[in-house]
């Protein structure tokens, strides 16, 4: 019975030390988007280098689902994750001197991690597949610079590796991160030398990492359970915020435009079909009766934004900007307290992605003698 209990204790601690083990090492993502699988075979050897210590583990990632079949089994990372690393390697194709769409489209969904300042003081480090070569150093700072940004500390790669490369073949060596280079026929790209530079860096790149892991806040719950989870067209019928029709346009427009991944809107106090409380400030209504219009106004707004997504408002990434005229008198100066109203409304439905910058302004009059006019940015998915 004795040896049977050592045996239990043994186990035990060994299960003990196996996990304050793996709590010790540090934790990296290594994320990528990888179109022809070069920045892919680049991943797997800064994942190496990471891990040749035993003092971190690396995961892999990629941004977006590709038809890749070497990459089928890769899973996709979401924006919300990142906090939860003590390292992230970016790897990327460069695209005509910069980052490609799908990194630069997944670092724009990061907003809300900036405004809360989650990724400030992580360690990072770049990596890169190119064409001809041409652009990489380009295309390396624009990354830099998108994650200066955010506060990471950035990792380079300086001459490390250097002497040991072959100098007859161009090679994507940079100081700021390894690059491959595609264009070379008849060499196997990555180069083996691509390769042994990429293990170097990801090697270095968990020191750092472990160096620098628990010395910064890992803030993951910047955006609550309730609010990842909220849908907003439940949000809607909870509040009982109903939205309009669309209003239909009077001339020769749309009801919105969409450039890229913009949404621009402009609406006025239409409410069935006519005008609520129209006029002039101060003259034919009074402020509660503009507040009034304004609240309408950005439901009119809303409504149009639901119609640009396709019905979905989960789409909505966020609100950049509104703009509010008012139809004042020329001594009037409380647009704010007026625009207040849209602007509470917008982040009462959407939450931190309603958060916006903001112009309001006066006009002696506005079309339809409307007393408000809103206009709108949003960025959708």
């Amino acid at each position: 019975m004795k040896k049977l209990s050592t045996f239990f204790v043994f186990i035990l601690l060994l299960k003990i030390t196996t996990a304050m083990a793996q709590e010790n090492k540090a934790r990296i993502l290594v994320l990528i988007h990888s179109d022809n699988g070069g920045t892919y075979e680049l991943a797997k050897e800064i994942a190496s280098g990471i891990e040749s210590g035993k003092n971190a583990t690396a995961v892999i990632k990629q941004v977006k689902d590709t038809q890749n079949p070497k990459m089928k089994n890769i899973p996709v990372a979401s924006v919300d994750e990142l906090p939860s690393y003590d390292g992230i390697a970016f790897g990327s194709p460069v695209y005509f001197g910069n980052i490609s769409t799908g990194m630069s489209e997944f670092l724009s969904r990061t907003v809300n991690l900036w405004t809360n300042h989650a990724l400030e003081g992580m360690p990072a480090t770049v990596f890169m597949s190119a064409g001809s070569g041409a652009g990489k150093e380009l295309a390396l700072n624009a990354f830099w610079n998108s994650l200066a940004v955010h506060g990471m500390v950035l990792v380079s790669n300086g001459i490390r590796g250097n002497e040991a490369i072959n100098k007859t073949i161009p090679q994507g060596n940079t100081v700021l991160g390894v690059t491959s280079m595609a264009s070379l026929k008849d060499v196997e790209r990555p180069t083996k030398d691509e390769r042994s530079l990429a293990e170097l860096q990801g090697r270095n790149f968990a020191k750092t990492a472990l160096a620098l892991k628990g010395t910064f806040s890992k803030k993951q719950e910047i955006i609550s359970a309730s609010e990842k989870s909220q849908d907003i067209n439940d949000l809607l019928k909870q509040k009982n915020i109903i939205l309009p029709q669309v209003p239909q346009p009077a001339g020769n427009y749309k009801p919105f435009v969409r450039s890229g991944n913009l949404v621009f809107i402009n609406q006025v106090a239409l409410k069935d079909g006519k005008i609520l409380n129209p006029g002039k400030l101060g003259v034919n209504v009074n402020e509660d009766h503009v507040k009034e219009a304004t609240k309408v106004t950005m439901l009119n707004v809303i409504a149009v934004l639901k119609e640009a997504v396709g019905g979905d408002l989960n789409k909505v990434r966020q609100c950049v900007q509104l703009t509010g005229i008012f139809n004042t008198k020329d001594d009037y100066t409380k647009h704010a307290d007026l625009m207040n109203v849209a602007s509470d409304l917008t982040v009462e439905i959407f939450g931190e992605k309603g958060k916006h910058a903001r112009a309001t302004l006066g006009a002696s009059s506005i079309p339809v003698n409307s007393s408000v006019e809103i206009q709108a940015i949003f960025e959708v998915e």
